[in-house]
């Protein structure tokens, strides 16, 4: 996608700059094939993957659970019959969460605006209406080359998380814009439905392999994540990530900084059987269908 976001309605909801949300999260991620993960010990065999390059460079790592702990957790993306959301770099998910195998009552509805644009990113108000407690989090993203090993492009992550909003969320565009006025931007009719993306519910399973210690003040949790079709149980995709706190991008230190940057790379030459080239696991809903997508994350 261009770096430029679309302005399709005067009455966006923004923040002046000089006021807006500074970076607090750094997120790296990998792509990962989800059929090489089925069976809890394929997780743990991937964990001695990353602690074999950790180790390599001299990143201290924690051990996991032994046979790893998994969480299910499920997710669905909502969107216009068009998407009008994610075409306009936008992303509305909920993550119901289980509890011995049955849903939670509780879920979370996530608002992001997501681009190569840190400033453009930066500029959107993403908090809602709603007199709800929400967090927002803004991550800057490391993610691999789409069709290359080892590299790095970086895209910008303005969310705001909910928890359990009491709304119905399949119901007029017009409605959801009253949550989250950011989502004016997206231009869509007020009448128009938002509905499941391509009628797909997601099963997460989650994976925490550790923390790996970066230096003294610098420690970053790590995770897997694999996405299958709830109806289908078809295997989708995975993820590895791990992600880096501060109070600004611009306090996390040098060395830190290249270290991460210098395992994320190596990890994709030492993990390169189990990687995926491709962008997002969004993206990779979004295109399980026929509706055009204008959205290359």
């Amino acid at each position: 996608m261009s770096a430029t976001l679309p302005h399709a309605h005067s009455d966006i909801a923004a923040v002046p700059l000089e006021r807006a949300d500074d970076v607090q999260y750094r997120e790296c991620k990998i792509l990962l094939k989800a059929e090489l993960f089925s069976k809890p010990s394929s997780f743990h065999k991937f964990w001695k993957i990353v602690h074999r390059t950790a180790k390599s460079l001299k990143i201290s790592m924690t051990k996991p659970e032994k046979p790893v702990s998994l969480h299910l957790r499920e997710i669905v993306f909502l969107d216009t019959p068009k998407f009008r959301l994610y075409n306009n770099a936008f992303i509305l998910r909920k993550r119901t969460f289980y509890r011995h195998g049955r849903p939670e009552p509780n879920y979370e509805l996530t608002l992001k605006l997501r681009s190569p644009d840190r400033d453009a990113v930066a500029r959107v108000d993403v908090r809602p209406l709603l007199p709800c407690v929400n967090t927002v989090k803004f991550k800057e993203e490391l993610l691999p080359l789409p069709n290359e090993i080892g590299g790095i492009r970086m895209i910008y992550s303005h969310g705001c998380e909910l928890d359990t909003p009491n709304l119905i969320l399949t119901q007029r565009f017009e409605t959801i814009c009253q949550v989250f006025p950011a989502l004016l931007r997206a231009g869509a009719k007020a009448e128009t439905k938002l509905s499941e993306v391509n009628g797909t519910v997601v099963d997460e399973t989650l994976a925490n392999l550790g923390l790996l210690e970066f230096d003294s003040k610098t420690v970053a949790k790590s995770n897997i994540a694999v996405w299958r079709d709830h109806h289908t149980k078809a295997d989708l995709i995975g993820e590895f990530s791990f992600q880096l706190k501060f109070e600004r991008l611009e306090d996390l230190r040098r060395k830190p900084r290249e270290l991460s940057e210098e395992f994320f790379r190596k990890l994709q030459h030492e993990a390169e059987e189990w990687v995926q080239l491709g962008t997002t696991k969004t993206s990779l809903v979004y295109r399980l269908g026929k509706i055009p997508v204008n959205n290359h994350e």
